[in-house]
Parts: C-alpha cells; structure tokens; sequence
C-alpha cells in the first residue's frame, strides 16, 4: 500500500502541475480551461507549471465577494467551491491530504532527510482551524481596501505552497520581478523556510498546524464514505500502527480521528489484521469495529 501511495503521490504532483511550456513565451502561468477546476490538495495557482486552481485560494474569494451578491442571489462559481470541497470531505475525509496533496508529498519527501526527530504538541493542532477561520473565512470577508474588495489573506501572508511552488520559479524565470519584491515576500520566505525545517523535524509539520484545507477536510472525518477499521480482538496493543503514523496518532484508539490523513501506513504495519480501510457502515449496521477475526 506504502508503494501504491508513493506512486499515486508522485502522478498526482507532476501531473498537476505538467504545463511544459512556462519557460517560452510572455505567459509564463498557464490560463487555460482547466483552471477553472480547483486541485483537491494546496497547490498554488501561481505554479508556473499548474494546471489547476488552488481551492483555498478560491475559497476565499469566494468569501470576499458575497457582500456584493444581491440578496437570494446566487454569489459566483466560488460558491460551486464550496459545495466541491464538501463533496471531496464527505466522500474521503482527509484521504486527500495522505494521498493527492503535492505539497503534503513535499514535506513527506523532505521528513526523510536524516536527522533528530520529534513529537508535536497536540494543542498545536488546533492552529489550523484558527487559521481556517480568521484567515481563510472572516478576514477576506470582513477586511476589504478601499474599493470594497476582500482579499486572499492567506495567500498573501502564509501560503508556503504560494512561496515555494509560485513566487521562486516566477522570479527564477522573471529576474525582473525582484524589482518588485517587498517585506511581505521576506516574511513568506521566512516562513516557508521554517515551515520546511519544521517539516523535516516533525513529520506533516504545516498539515498538522498550519493547513486550512487539512482543517476542512477533517471536519467530515466521523461521517466520510470511507474510513479507517479498527477490529479490536486482533489488537495486541504492539503500537507498531502508533509509530508508523506521520500524524501522531494513535490508531487502534483514533481511528476516526480528525487528525488522520488514511495514509494507511498503520494498515500496512500491523500483522494482526486489527486495522483496515473500508467503507462507513450507516448507524446500527454492524461493521468490523469490535468483531474479531483470525490474525493467521
């Protein structure tokens, strides 16, 4: 399953992001018909090479323009954004973030770099959903210039995936745009540099408290079409699951946790059959929660 993930990761990542032609011509970002289709993981509008829309980026202008939607009016295709986001949370939960986010293979990519590892605190987590709401939800709807527009403020003060996939092959292709750089670059790259060296010591360091997408999708983790089984008479409490998971969880007791990404790396590590990925059983079917069954 690890290799299947590892393959789908890297198909994923490169071909999202296959516009070959950003080195020629002036129109350096692609601006074809499938930008009008948001990635399901974060990965940058801005990419030279993207092929698609970045949803938090779309999420928040789509919450920047409601003030201008007339009242029962239909606001834009932002809110189409919305309605595919749910959609992706309630069909797989945040099997996204394990499986099809290039930024998430980035940093399982560079949490390989030998060096000290370490544990995250776990009221970290909640970070993400306080950047979820004051920066991805109320301030592009509540901040807006002097014309009235809201703003990416995510974008425009966090994104690493705006910095590193974005703003650094644009000005590597463009020398002329460092003539426009400002402070908010050095304070983005300043924080994708340590958001990186995070993600080197701590595995999944920005999904686990950073990442608004992550904090969307794990909103519908307990009610997603799929999940993470749990067959307790197989368990032989090993913590084999607990010391493979990138997320710091621990399996066998959280396996509906908001906070798994269904790498399945869990699955692969256990020899007794107590984990498995399947689908939700609808309340009052019995399922393989609690039912055991031979670990031979």
């Amino acid at each position: 399953m690890t290799r299947l993930r590892w393959l789908i990761q890297t198909l994923v990542a490169f071909g999202t992001n296959a516009y070959l032609l950003f080195p020629f011509g002036g129109a350096v970002i692609y601006q074809g018909p499938l930008k009008a289709v948001c990635h399901p993981g974060l990965n940058c509008y801005s990419c030279p090479g993207a092929l698609l829309s970045c949803p938090v980026g779309a999420f928040q202008n789509f919450m920047a323009s409601l003030r201008f939607t007339a009242p029962g009016g239909f606001p834009n295709l932002g809110a189409i954004v919305v309605g595919y986001l749910g959609f992706i949370g309630t069909v797989v939960g945040r099997l996204t973030c394990g499986w099809m986010c290039p930024f998430g293979f980035i940093q399982d990519l560079i949490h390989k770099i030998p060096t000290r590892k370490f544990s995250l605190w776990k009221p970290l987590r909640w970070v993400k959903y306080v950047v979820l709401v004051v920066l991805v939800v109320a301030m592009p709807a509540l901040l807006v210039d002097n014309s009235g527009l809201g703003h990416p403020w995510f974008c425009k003060l966090v994104c690493p995936a705006g910095t590193l996939e974005g703003a650094m092959p644009l000005m590597a292709l463009k020398p002329s745009l460092w003539a426009t750089v400002g402070v908010a670059f050095w304070n983005k790259l300043t924080l994708l540099i340590l958001i990186l060296i995070g993600a080197i010591l701590i595995s999944r360091f920005f999904c686990r408290v950073i990442c608004p997408l992550g904090a969307f999708y794990s909103l519908f983790s307990r009610i997603s079409l799929v999940q993470l089984e749990f067959v307790e008479g197989n368990c032989v409490e090993c913590g084999a699951c607990s010391r493979k998971c990138p997320t710091g969880i621990i399996p066998n007791k959280e396996f509906d946790s908001p906070e798994c990404i269904m790498c399945l790396r869990c699955v692969d590590s256990c020899h007794f059959r107590a984990l498995d990925f399947g689908i939700r059983r609808p309340p009052g079917k019995p399922g393989k929660v609690k039912r055991a069954t031979s670990p031979l």
